[in-house]
């Protein structure tokens, strides 16, 4: 006794127009994807000018840091007005935007 297989023929009608789209916006987003390189906003050396004015920016802020008194009974404010302070620490910090400002529009 042998079972028979029996074929099944399913029919579709097909819409040319939708296959058409559908065939038209994969491949667009295939290509798009894979094929496009895109061109990005900054170049390589935009990004190297913008990490040595954020060194400048960050060198700045460390020249800037401290100021704690040795004994907590003195106030000297030599050491807090220091020119290290007041003029070295905002030349760096100034240098670093517009090497910053340079790197953007370069």
């Amino acid at each position: 006794m042998s079972k028979s297989n029996p074929k099944k023929v399913v029919t579709t009608t097909s819409n040319t127009t939708t296959r058409a789209k559908v065939e038209s916006s994969t491949s667009r987003k295939s290509s798009s994807i894979l094929g496009s390189k895109e061109e990005l906003i900054f170049s390589k050396t935009n990004y190297k000018w913008m990490g040595i004015g954020l060194g400048l920016i960050l060198l700045g802020m460390l020249l800037m840091a401290g100021g704690a008194m040795p004994n907590a009974d003195t106030w000297d404010p030599n050491i807090i007005y220091s020119a290290r302070r007041t003029v070295l620490a905002p030349i760096f910090i100034l240098s670093g935007l517009v090497v910053q400002i340079y790197a953007i529009f370069k």
